[in-house]
């Protein structure tokens, strides 16, 4: 999951619902394409529907099966240096592991490429008063400062109780010094991008972003081309000892390097089912450098891995169901932008759910839905139209596990970003990252309150012993009642619009 602003709410006695049944069928099965297929593809003879196909997925899919497969994500990340990042062999073990089990499964399978910018930081320091200041790690895509660093004054943006938006309009800055000087910012509801750009907007030489939340502060500037001041990242109690010492010189040291390569997606499809109403499920296959992301996001690669091998290549099914293994995922959300941005808007047209399956199996879980109907008002607005009904069917799904689900906003920190922005209906599953479980919700869920619901996101230590195996098998019957639901039947109380309904962009 990439490493911007999240906020999970309850979502309350709304979403305790049962299995959602659905009404009118959609269509006789027909071939279909990996990644574009045409919308009105000729009929071919298909199976027999099974309308029960939610239900037997959800027996047949197993936490146990999907942990076999984080143990081969694991000992590929072992024999390629410690992770599985975009660009590195790691990565490409992991694209050649899932599309061979695809194949083995019965599916169509393509590996798409995409170009996108590597980055690495060979010197990241910091200094106060010409003495050593905290460490601080260079967001993704920060330019470069000279060897020697750049040198300003520190200047605090305001930073008043309850507000969202610290240092994300050039107004935050009218009446400071804010030439020449090194920026302390406070994270907030704006992307970092942002952020780093209204500073150099301003003239500021660099930028420190500081946490709003224990843990470190790791995330992206978006592209090399968004870049344009040297931008780092600092624990939350190192920005705070820091604010008292404004005005005192500072030098940032940010030696860092990018460079444009290739990488690759795994997109796989069933033979079966129609091809303009296609039911598609994705998860990022990338880890972060630091470590191997077992559980961000092997977890929901392992699950989607189970879960398609099970329903295998020619299932029982009216709509077409399409899998995705996105690439880049933790630098920008790159896998999945690319592959949505190179689709005709007749294919865009054609997907007629999109499931986001990104972090399943955090140590101290949360069960937390996709809030596609807005309910808890808060941070985005509602999904495309279609997205309340997966909400509600994939909390109904977590009902029956014995999870009490809660809702959590469209933020935009994983890949269901590019297909809400292409008007794609949506939903997904998520245990938590790195914010803090309350008491509230340690009272429903259990495990550690006034703890993150994953200590070891985005580091070395998120390892197979960083899985609840629960939780993960919670997950996956919920992602597997979801996509048995819509690959039978589009339609009923929890249904999506049909294809010439759909308001794709």
């Amino acid at each position: 999951m990439i490493a911007t602003r999240a906020t999970a709410l309850a979502l309350g006695g709304l979403l305790a619902l049962a299995l959602a049944a659905c009404g009118s069928g959609s269509g006789a099965g027909g071939a279909g394409e990996a990644t574009a297929p045409a919308p009105s593809s000729a009929a071919a003879p298909g199976p027999t529907i099974d309308p029960g196909l939610s239900r037997r997925l959800a027996e047949q899919v197993t936490g146990d099966g999907a942990y076999a497969r984080l143990e081969e994500l694991q000992r590929i990340a072992d024999a390629n240096g410690g992770n599985r990042a975009s660009g590195q062999p790691g990565y490409d073990a992991s694209v050649e592991y899932v599309a061979g089990q695809l194949r083995q499964a019965g599916y169509r399978v393509e590996t798409p490429s995409f170009p996108f910018d590597t980055f690495s930081a060979q010197a990241q320091t910091l200094a106060v008063a010409g003495a050593p200041g905290p460490a601080v790690t260079a967001l993704t895509y920060s330019p470069t400062t000279p060897p020697e660093g750049v040198t300003g004054p520190l200047v605090v943006a305001p930073d008043a109780p309850g507000d969202p938006t610290p240092g994300c309009e050039a107004t935050d800055y009218a009446n400071l010094p804010a030439r020449g000087a090194v920026l302390l910012v406070r994270r907030g509801a704006c992307t970092f991008t942002q952020k780093q750009q209204i500073a150099a907007e301003v003239g500021a030489a660099a930028v420190l972003v500081g946490n709003n939340v224990p843990g470190p502060l790791g995330g992206t500037l978006g592209s090399v081309a968004e870049g344009r001041l040297p931008t780092g990242g600092l624990l939350q109690p190192d920005f705070d000892g820091l604010l008292a010492r404004a005005g005192q010189p500072a030098t940032v040291t940010l030696v860092t390097q990018s460079r444009t390569i290739t990488t690759r997606n795994v997109v796989a499809q069933t033979t079966t089912g129609r091809t303009d109403e296609v039911v598609m499920a994705g998860a990022h296959l990338d880890s972060v450098p630091e470590g191997p992301g077992i559980n961000d996001n092997g977890s929901g690669s392992a699950a989607q891995l189970e879960l398609a091998v099970r329903l295998g290549g020619a299932p029982p099914v009216t709509n077409a169901v399409r899998f995705a293994w996105w690439g880049a995922e933790e630098v920008g959300l790159l896998g999945s932008t690319a592959y949505v941005q190179g689709l005709t808007p007749e294919a865009r047209r054609d997907i007629a759910v999109l499931f986001n399956a990104d972090m399943l199996g955090s140590p101290n879980p949360a069960y937390f839905v996709y809030d596609g109907d807005d309910s808890d008002r808060q941070g985005a607005p509602p999904g495309p139209r279609g997205s309340e009904g997966i909400e509600r069917t994939l909390a109904g799904a977590l009902s029956a596990t014995g999870a009490q689900p809660q809702g959590t906003d469209f933020d935009g920190r994983s890949d269901y970003g590019p297909f809400v922005e292409a008007g794609i209906p949506s939903g997904g599953l998520f245990s938590g990252a790195e914010e803090i479980k309350t008491p509230e919700q340690a009272a429903r869920w259990g495990g550690q309150a006034g703890a993150p619901y994953d200590a070891c996101y985005h580091q070395a230590c998120d390892t197979l012993a960083n899985i609840d195996r629960v939780a993960l098998d919670r997950m996956l019957d919920a992602l597997a009642v979801g996509v048995g639901t819509y690959a039978v039947d589009l339609g009923g109380p929890n249904g999506v619009p049909p294809r010439d309904q759909r308001q794709t962009r």
